[in-house]
């Protein structure tokens, strides 16, 4: 290939269409792994599909192709059968290196830009089912590197698949948001098919996802990131040998670089899932995204139902008088368009009467008049002083909401005994099992699911046996969950109903009130 090679120089011509269609009828033409083509070939593939632009013009084109370096022209002797052809210019072409590279970033690129993307529930699936079979590995005695090896690649293509489809499903949804007024029965159909959508993907990501990050957690406490090392060492095995007197520094980098990218690519799928207590994981950061999706695209529905209505529309509007003052027939017409629309009329709290008026139109006040020597305005007294004109009559009477307040200050009396008498109800004296929780009463349970949902938010994932002890939300209650290996799932009764949940050891006390600063007089 020559150094001056532009494969892509074709793009920014006039005639860039035909010289993208010869350039398709080569690409086709090496996956039916035909190697050259004459010109008459291409011109009757061109012709077949209805975009010849003739002998000539193809001609042409193969010619400054050459010359771009996308195509090699190599003399066609294949045919000679007398002098004059032989000294008669016929070439056989093909795509150079240079020329497949760009047609290949060419189709990259167009897919890219047509890419929908998708939320993919099954490569959560697959990349649970990845985990599981490495964590199984992992326990066992001597770990197959060459299967783990395989393991890790498939997880990391699936995460790869995952996080770019969902990119792509994102941004083609949010342009769809965007641009909703383009077709508004298509877009009010594609509305429901959408929300079922992301629900289900919604749905799939919290439960898979929440395994996923169990997975990960249990595989780095049996020794994954040893099992990393082992990987990438069997993987360095097979770099070439460098050149020069610096090649064994030169393939220790080598080495070091492969490790790195292997304990890289895990650190990704630990911050996908798993994230950190300063980073959320992009787990969620996705779920977050696509439930904001679905207020998006009622609002979207709402605005098109309501120009379909014929509601106001603020932009319509402006729109409809822009339209008028272009149409005004002379700067006369424009200017009483746009006191009538914006109301620029005179001072409101100004009072004229009809003897100012007959004053004014038997002698008009001139324009040009300095305001000093004009005649002066009266304005009440009571307009300077407050800004507001004197009001005429008796002022309005103060109404008494003495009773409301007496009855909203018995409700709250009363809300506050109920959530006495339920917190009393919680405390356990020590440590209860679930299981021997007495029957709670209406008022009890939803303050009982409201440090039971503390608890358990507080613990991290893959942390079986461990305790979490939280407080309310008002800080008067405290209380401790321990959650046993393997409980069974038990039933706490309420008077709505029966709760199951995993039996563990729960402790619900009184906070203790934190204590008092400053000194203590003697």
């Amino acid at each position: 290939m020559s150094s001056e090679a532009r494969p892509f120089a074709h793009l920014a011509t006039e005639n860039a269409p035909t010289y993208r269609a010869v350039l398709g009828v080569f690409t086709e033409a090496r996956e039916r792994y035909a190697l050259h083509l004459r010109p008459e070939d291409v011109h009757t593939e061109l012709d077949r599909t209805g975009s010849s632009p003739g002998p000539e013009a193809v001609e042409n084109a193969l010619t400054q192709l050459v010359g771009w370096g996308n195509l090699r022209a190599d003399p066609d002797t294949g045919r000679v059968t007398s002098v004059e052809d032989f000294h008669r210019a016929r070439y056989l072409y093909q795509l150079t290196p240079a020329g497949q590279a760009a047609e290949r970033a060419l189709v990259v690129y167009e897919e890219a830009l047509g890419r929908r993307g998708a939320l993919q529930a099954v490569a959560l699936v697959d990349i649970a089912e990845h985990l599981r079979a490495l964590v199984a590995l992992l326990r066992e005695d001597a770990a197959d590197v060459a299967r783990a090896a395989h393991l890790l690649a498939a997880l990391t293509q699936r995460l790869e698949s995952l996080a770019e489809n969902a990119s792509a499903f994102l941004a083609s949804m949010q342009r769809s948001i965007d641009l909703q007024d383009a077709d508004t029965e298509a877009f009010v159909a594609y509305k429901d098919r959408l929300i079922e959508y992301l629900e289900r993907f919604v749905s799939d990501l919290v439960t898979t996802g929440s395994e996923i990050s169990g997975l990960i957690i249990t595989a780095e406490g049996a020794g994954v990131r040893d099992l990393l090392d082992a990987v990438a060492a069997r993987e360095a095995a097979d770099l070439a040998p460098g050149e020069g007197v610096d090649a064994e520094a030169q393939r220790t980098r080598e080495v070091a670089r492969v490790h790195e990218v292997w304990h890289r690519r895990w650190r990704g799928l630990h911050g996908w899932f798993v994230g950190s207590r300063e980073t959320p994981s992009q787990k969620d950061l996705l779920r977050g995204r696509a439930r904001s999706a679905v207020p998006q695209l009622l609002r979207a529905v709402t605005a098109l139902n309501e120009r379909r209505s014929g509601r106001s529309d603020r932009s319509a509007d402006f729109r409809h008088l822009a339209l008028w003052f272009a149409q005004a027939p002379d700067d006369e017409a424009r200017h009483r368009l746009w006191r009538s629309a914006f109301a620029l009329t005179p001072a409101r709290h100004l009072s004229i009467d009809g003897e100012t008026l007959t004053a004014r139109e038997a002698d008009p006040p001139r324009t040009v008049l300095p305001w000093a020597q004009a005649e002066p305005l009266r304005i009440s007294p009571q307009f300077r002083r407050t800004g507001h004109h004197e009001r005429r009559g008796r002022p309005a009477r103060v109404e008494d909401r003495s009773v409301q307040r007496r009855h909203l200050q018995q409700l709250v009396a009363a809300e506050h005994e109920q959530l006495l008498a339920a917190r009393s109800e919680l405390l356990t004296s020590g440590e209860r099992r679930l299981s021997e929780l007495p029957e709670l009463s209406g008022a009890a349970f939803p303050v009982f699911l409201d440090l039971l949902g503390r608890a358990v938010a507080a613990r991290r994932p893959g942390e079986e046996g461990t305790v979490s002890e939280v407080t309310s939300a008002d800080g008067s209650l405290r209380v401790r969950l321990t959650v046993l290996p393997g409980a069974q799932v038990v039933a706490v009764g309420t008077e709505h109903g029966t709760l199951h949940l995993p039996d563990g050891l729960v402790e619900i006390a009184e906070a203790a009130p934190e204590p008092a600063t400053g000194t203590v007089p003697a």
